[in-house]
């Protein structure tokens, strides 16, 4: 499976990505931006130092200077890209991936990312058959240090948060490098921190707070120390999922609905960005709130560029990305948890109470089927439905008053995944079934 995929570069080291292949990389990047200046980052991993030094050496054999902002976020090295002038940038880090995985994560300038729809697919061909002949010149390498303006940078965002005692858990990654030193910023804010060691071979759990048995050890410290919420962060740090304080986990549709309420009221009519998988329960609420709801297909790359073109403030995805426009139209985990915080903190209820209030359907969450004809599985969906209100913004939207499914292919996988929501359990149980006698049994 190619290394260069939907939205990043990603794969095992060393047989599929090894320094001499970061090299290729970064001197490919150089290249089809036409950058005088880039920004590189790196994530904890333990191979990510030497790759780091190789994709730099690549961008510099180009001519092109590099800022090295050394071990960074993801959301860091986005702020960076934002912030200092260059002509984008890149952050070394396979995100949610075990420890056998690096990769890149790639910006041109004011951040915004590169994609298999934009610069993924001219960097891979040329990494694989390009013309990567040195530049008459070097470029120089200059050490940077962001991590403290980042902090307090995020740390701004912080408004009115009542003293409270929370847990995070940091999953040995990229969360425990900037977290902390951000949370001490907010006075009364007491963190009960889990594995905030960096440890590039994830001792503990995976880095991957979508799987559910990887909140297990932060729902049972909630309960422990009766803290009103649990923030969790993936590898990179750039997405977060949070628990109540029963160690329910509260998905990201709801939060976006939470977090769109602060926003909304600091900019009012402004667009709240969603993806398509989210309960309708977001768009009513945003609605209500006097904002605009914009639906979007899954993928930061396609939700970044949208927010832009529709004047969004902000908004997020049920993969626990949130996105800030106040935060050069990134998302960012820590930022996240700030934000719903304010926000609980300014309305004086839990989380439960604010997730509890937003539950009004019965959803079956994302479903993946491993299906070889995708293309003739969507289109047997849109004929058994044909009476329904269609569309085809990602795979297959099939809509009734009472219920609907999104069923749509995945990127980097021969997979289908379906979501479906139902105004009762009954339709939603209904439903699910004719879907998986359609799309086989699940994976």
């Amino acid at each position: 499976m190619s290394i260069f995929k939907a939205y990043d570069i990603r794969g095992t080291y060393p047989d599929q990505i090894d320094e001499a292949i970061a090299r290729r990389i970064g001197a490919a990047f150089a290249k089809f931006l036409g950058a005088k200046t880039l920004v590189v980052g790196r994530d904890m991993r333990t191979m990510a130092p030497s790759v780091q030094d190789a994709v730099i050496e690549g961008i510099l054999d180009q001519g092109c200077d590099v800022l090295d902002i050394g071990l960074a976020s993801t959301p860091t090295t986005y702020y960076a890209i934002g912030k200092l002038a260059c002509d984008g940038g890149l952050c070394v880090t396979a995100s949610h991936n075990p420890k056998q995985y690096i990769g890149f994560k790639l910006c041109r300038a004011e951040a915004r990312p590169l994609s298999a729809d934009f610069g993924i697919p001219d960097i891979e061909e040329l990494v694989r058959s390009g013309d990567l002949t040195p530049a008459a010149e070097r470029g120089k390498r200059d050490q940077v240090n962001v991590t403290e303006d980042f902090c307090d940078h995020i740390a701004g965002f912080a408004s009115g948060i009542a003293p409270m005692r929370i847990v995070v858990d940091y999953a040995n990654g990229m969360g425990g490098h900037e977290g902390p030193k951000v949370f001490s910023r907010i006075p009364g804010l007491e963190v009960v921190p889990l594995y905030e060691e960096l440890d590039g071979t994830f001792p503990n759990h995976e880095a991957n707070p979508l799987k559910e048995s990887n909140l297990d050890d932060l729902r049972a410290k909630v309960r422990e120390v009766g803290a009103p919420l649990g923030l969790a962060f993936d590898g990179d740090a750039d997405r977060c999922a949070f628990v109540d304080e029963e160690g329910r986990t509260v998905h990201a549709d709801l939060i976006t609905v939470i977090i769109g309420r602060g926003m909304l009221e600091r900019h009012p009519g402004k667009g709240i960005i969603y993806d398509l998988r989210s309960s309708k329960v977001v768009p009513e609420e945003i609605v209500k709130m006097g904002g605009r709801p914009v639906r979007e297909r899954v993928g930061h790359s396609f939700m970044k560029e949208t927010m832009r073109k529709k004047d969004c403030i902000g908004g997020g995805e049920l993969s626990g990305h949130f996105y800030f426009a106040e935060n050069y139209f990134t998302d960012c985990g820590v930022l996240a948890g700030i934000m719903v915080l304010n926000q609980l903190s300014k309305e004086g209820r839990s989380l439960k109470a604010a997730a509890d209030e937003l539950r009004r359907y019965y959803g079956t969450g994302e479903i993946n089927f491993r299906v070889d004809d995708k293309e003739g599985k969507m289109r047997e969906v849109e004929t058994r439905f044909a009476d329904a209100e269609i569309d085809h913004l990602d795979g297959v939207t099939v809509t009734y008053p009472d219920w609907w499914v999104n069923v749509r292919p995945s990127n980097t996988e021969p997979y289908l995944r379906m979501c479906l929501e139902a105004d009762t359990p009954e339709r939603m149980a209904e439903k699910k079934a004719e879907l998986i006698a359609m799309l086989g049994e699940p994976i």
